[in-house]
């Protein structure tokens, strides 16, 4: 079985990410566009078998990497966020009284 683990950590840095973004729909559609638009930018990390596996996690978890994750799932936050697909831009929450 052929597998992208970059889009494990793509997928993990959203998740850390998201709450730090209260701007952000976060709806399936906006979701799944700032996790395509982070994959389209990382170059994938691509495995078949497990001794491949084990290498590319230890090279994916160095600080350096996991950096330039976060950095792209962030960009697509703040992009996603100007301009939902959802149509959810620009809705604004009453505040209570």
């Amino acid at each position: 079985m052929i597998k992208n683990l970059v889009e494990e950590h793509v997928t993990a840095a959203y998740a850390t990410l998201r709450p730090h973004f209260p701007a952000f729909c976060g709806c399936d559609l906006c979701r799944e566009d700032v996790l395509t638009y982070a994959l389209n930018r990382v170059p994938p990390r691509y495995v078949s078998r497990r001794e491949g596996s084990v290498v590319t996690e230890v090279n994916l978890e160095k600080e350096q990497s996991r950096a330039a994750i976060e950095v792209v799932v962030m960009e697509a936050l703040r992009k996603i966020s100007v301009a939902p697909r959802c149509g959810k831009r620009g809705e604004v929450v009453p505040q209570q009284r």
